[in-house]
């Protein structure tokens, strides 16, 4: 293969992992908005999720958009248990828990700012 088509090919593989873990991520925000159209999840705690889901999609774009796309087209593959690598997301490629809030509970502070 010639470098543009690695990289041609590489970008095709990032923008595949780029949509596929946006769907993951828009997964968890559905799930808690009919959390909350059930009584299961407060405004609070949908809010949470939001925040999480910004800086989770935030940090997927940061890494999908590396200058880099062979490099990180092959931390993908390296990590995808389709591919043969290990099913445990690496550090690099877990952006939810990368985009955690760096408050333990975010509910609670709130809770105490309107008391």
């Amino acid at each position: 293969m010639t470098a543009k088509s690695e990289r041609q090919a590489a970008r095709g593989s990032m923008a595949a992992y780029h949509q596929e873990q946006l769907g993951q991520l828009l997964t968890h925000v559905s799930d808690a908005l009919d959390d909350s159209r059930s009584g299961r999840l407060d405004a609070f705690e949908v809010d949470r999720v939001l925040f999480q889901y910004s800086r989770a999609a935030e940090e997927l774009w940061k890494f999908c958009t590396l200058d880099d796309v062979e490099f990180a087209a092959s931390l993908v593959h390296r990590s995808s248990p389709l591919t043969g690598g290990s099913a445990a997301p690496s550090s690099s490629t877990d952006h939810p828990a990368r985009a955690s809030p760096r408050v333990a509970d975010i509910r609670n502070s709130a809770c105490r700012l309107r008391d």
